[in-house]
Formats: structure tokens, C-alpha cells, sequence
């Protein structure tokens, strides 16, 4: 099965231009092109209109915000073509199900939002596509996110399997402290689910992101803009510029180039050198022995180097028989013994 989430630079990267655009086309496509030029695996937009994500009666200022936010159908699939034909991938949290039949063939992963982590009915025609879905867990207790994931899986079994459905542990507010990050969730999250997992990102700067990395994030998410500077609407706090990407890139390669692989074994940088020989000790007798003496345990010391009878063998030599005359400290061999 392929693996949907592995980047080109390791964890699968993903710029959540998202609303950032705030409604306009041109502003949209200019945070496209700079999030392709900051060389992230997919761009991420979120699809909707106001009256599809809010009641307008229960919230009628929240619906307002989100109708100046939207973008047409030519215009979300311009950006996606925008994407695909650079290269990378595009995807979308989409939040109104009339916008499926028309986005589904520029998606290869899903994303669901954290504030989507109970709807079901949005999750059952997510599910239905057969994609990979990348699940936000902002808000959410734990039993919610094991009930979210059993409820996934229950629709379709390929989500049993972790390159079809990868876990981020977010916190829903924008920005967040460093200390409402919870990065170990991402831990308890591995361990009872056995999915990817990453981190979706709204501390300000790269710090979380670089410490997820660490920390074994299979996935990142993080907002997108072009600038911070003079932004109102809240999520450029929490955005990354196109130069902040390609730094963590590289801070990106440095942690793995660091955390190499999990098998343990002696490296050719040690080996080549003969640190195995020069730093390890052998047996060596402390006093010059004639032939026919008993060795015991006051006639031997461990030096380095590792010349003659590694020093885990030294219990093989006490009471043995010197055939010959043997020197202090020069090399042993089981030839020396009877």
C-alpha cells in the first residue's frame, strides 16, 4: 500500500493557506504560489459558504465572516490546478457536502478538521470516497477521538490501516502557549490507535514543529501567509512565511539526519577509525608469569586496547595452567593456557 503520509522530507508536510486569503482570488493564488515555492508535499484550503458552515439564525455574525471568506467553484478549482500542475498535492477541509461532487477528483487526502471530529454525517460522505483521511483532534477528549476513529472504521475496514488514516493532535485555538501544545499526546495517540500520527500546529514560530518532528510526527500541518505583518484576521498569527518554511525544511533534515535509524550497531565512522579496538579493553596480566603458574584473579587487569581476549572472556582464563612464560600487559592468547 502506498504511503500517503510520507513527505519528500520525511513527515508529510502540509500549508494550511485555509481562510488566510480572507475572499480574495488574487491574494489566494499569490499564497498558493509562495506555498509551492516553499517546496511543502500539499497545500490546503478549506471549501465552504457561509450558509453551509453556519446557521444563520443561531450565529448570523459568524455566518457573515465566513460568506466574505468564500471563493467560487472556478476559482477553488483554478487553485487546485494551481497546485496539481506544480507538482505537489492539493487538498481541503471541505465543510459544505454540496462542494464533494465538483473537488473530490483534485483531493487525494482528506482532511477533517477538529471542529468536524463529530459530524458524523460530513465523516460518512468523507469516508465514502475510499481516500486517505487526516483526522484533527482539537477539542475533542480522548474518547471522542477513539470514537471518532471507531466510527471511521466501522464504515470502511481500510482505515484500519495507517497509511489510510493518520491522527493530529491539535488544540483549537489561535495562537496557543508552548504549554497548551501537548506534544506526548501524540504518543498516547500512537499507542492506542497503532495510525499516524502528527501535529497540527498554532504556536507561533517553528519550535512545536520542529519538536513534533522529533518527537516521531508522521504528519505537520501548520498555517500559511505570505506576511504577519499588519494581518487582522487571526490565523496569520499562527502562519508560517515561505522563508520560515524552507528553514524548517532544513531543520527538518537536521533532526532526522540526527535521529538516523532505531537499530542499534557499531557505525563505519567507529569502525573505520578501529574505536572498537582502541576504546574496548582486553585481559592482560599485571605481573610477568612463568611458565606452569595458576592464573587468579589478582594476576589480571583490562586495559585498552582490545588486543588478545576481550575483557568479557576474563573469567575463561582464571584458574587456568601458563604453558608458557608470558610478559605483563602483553597480548593474551588461548594458546598461552592449558
Amino acid at each position: 500500500m502506498k504511503e500517503h503520509f510520507k513527505g519528500k522530507h520525511g513527515p508529510l508536510l502540509i500549508a494550511e493557506i485555509g481562510g488566510n486569503h480572507e475572499g480574495n482570488f488574487a491574494y489566494a493564488k499569490k499564497l498558493t504560489q509562495l506555498a509551492i515555492e516553499a517546496d511543502v508535499d500539499l497545500v490546503k484550503f478549506q471549501l465552504y459558504t457561509g450558509d453551509g458552515i453556519v446557521s444563520p439564525v443561531e450565529s448570523p455574525t459568524r455566518n457573515e465572516h465566513f460568506k466574505k471568506f468564500e471563493l467560487s467553484r472556478e476559482q477553488h478549482i483554478k487553485l487546485a490546478e494551481m497546485v496539481t500542475q506544480a507538482g505537489l498535492q492539493y487538498t481541503a477541509s471541505v465543510w459544505d457536502t454540496s462542494m464533494f461532487s465538483w473537488i473530490d477528483s483534485y483531493i487525494p487526502i482528506y482532511k477533517i478538521g477538529s471542529g468536524d471530529l463529530t459530524a458524523y454525517p460530513v465523516i460518512k460522505q468523507i469516508v465514502s470516497t475510499g481516500k486517505p483521511i487526516i483526522l484533527s483532534t482539537g477539542l475533542a477528549y480522548e474518547h471522542e477521538v477513539i470514537d471518532a476513529i471507531s466510527y471511521i472504521q466501522s464504515l470502511n475496514k481500510i482505515y484500519t490501516h495507517k497509511n489510510m488514516l493518520g491522527i493530529l493532535q491539535c488544540t483549537s485555538m489561535y495562537p496557543i502557549n508552548n504549554t497548551d501544545a501537548h506534544l506526548n499526546v501524540m504518543h498516547s495517540l500512537r499507542s492506542l490507535t497503532g495510525l499516524s500520527i502528527g501535529y497540527s500546529d498554532h504556536t507561533v514560530g517553528t519550535d512545536a514543529l520542529e519538536y513534533a518532528t522529533a518527537m516521531g510526527a508522521e504528519i505537520l500541518e501548520f498555517h500559511f501567509t505570505d506576511t504577519r505583518d499588519g494581518k487582522l484576521f487571526r490565523d496569520h498569527k499562527v502562519s508560517l512565511t515561505c522563508n520560515e518554511v524552507k528553514e524548517l525544511i532544513k531543520k527538518i533534515t537536521i533532526i532526522q539526519e540526527l535521529q538516523g535509524d532505531g537499530y542499534k550497531k557499531p557505525l563505519p565512522i567507529e569502525t573505520e577509525n578501529e574505536h572498537d579496538i582502541s576504546f574496548r579493553r582486553a585481559v592482560y596480566l599485571n605481573k610477568d608469569l612463568p611458565a606452569k603458574s595458576i592464573i587468579t584473579e589478582d594476576d589480571i587487569i583490562c586495559l585498552r586496547p582490545l588486543h588478545g581476549i576481550d575483557a568479557r572472556e576474563a573469567d575463561s582464563i582464571i584458574g587456568r595452567k601458563t604453558l608458557v612464560n608470558i610478559p605483563a600487559f602483553t597480548k593474551l592468547d588461548y594458546s598461552f593456557f592449558e
